[in-house]
């Protein structure tokens, strides 16, 4: 990638400035060693959201709130967000979070545990916009969960398939890089969507459900 390229990527994935709330999530993000999507990642989910004027969003890793804030700014004024962790602490910092930006706590429903124990609970066709930001070992599982919740015309994304660049790497990966290289494949094949592979942040790959 040439200069030039890397500097505009830089620009345009910090386009969009970021909240007191915001970065106070990023910060509690930094000091628990997990790491946050980008604003470049957020912005875009945040637009996603707005577009399908979406109600209901599950969300599959909650951090300690950054995605989550991106999504509830984008969801219509009553919409919930549904949002998965197995660390119950995480969700207190995102709780934290989400009420610092000003979001009612009826705008979020916190369930902890294994999202694939969990996703399985949830409607069928009851959601708008699932997004992805757990183990990359889940991805497929989380692909085939999403199918089922999600409404005709609704969206999965998943967040982080670059892999810090080995993805498109020949040199040897490890299994997580196999599976992330086999969910872009299965999703770029499937009939039942429609996708495409936004370069932000690090790599967000989204796919409408067809009708």
């Amino acid at each position: 990638m040439t200069a030039n390229r890397q500097t505009s990527w830089a620009f345009a994935d910090a386009f969009v400035a970021e909240d007191e709330a915001l970065l106070w999530a990023r910060d509690r993000a930094r000091e628990t060693g997990l790491r946050s999507v980008s604003p470049g990642t957020g912005a875009a989910l945040r637009l996603l959201a707005a577009t399908l004027d979406a109600k209901a969003v599950a969300e599959i890793g909650t951090g300690t709130g950054v995605s989550g804030t991106y999504l509830l700014q984008g969801m219509r004024p009553d919409g919930v967000l549904t949002t998965v962790d197995t660390e119950p602490e995480r969700q207190q910092f995102a709780r934290q979070a989400f009420r610092a930006a000003g979001f009612a706590g009826n705008r979020a429903r916190f369930i902890p545990g294994g999202a694939l124990d969990v996703l399985p609970r949830l409607a069928d066709g009851g959601y708008d916009l699932v997004f992805c930001d757990g183990d990359r070992l889940e991805c497929l599982d989380y692909l085939a969960e999403s199918l089922r919740l999600l409404r005709p015309g609704g969206l999965v994304c998943f967040e982080g398939v670059f892999a810090g660049g080995r993805t498109v790497d020949s040199a040897a990966q490890p299994a997580e890089v196999l599976r992330l290289r086999e969910l872009l494949r299965t999703v770029r094949e499937s009939q039942e969507l429609q996708s495409t592979l936004l370069p932000v942040g690090d790599g967000l790959l989204c796919a409408m459900r067809r009708g």
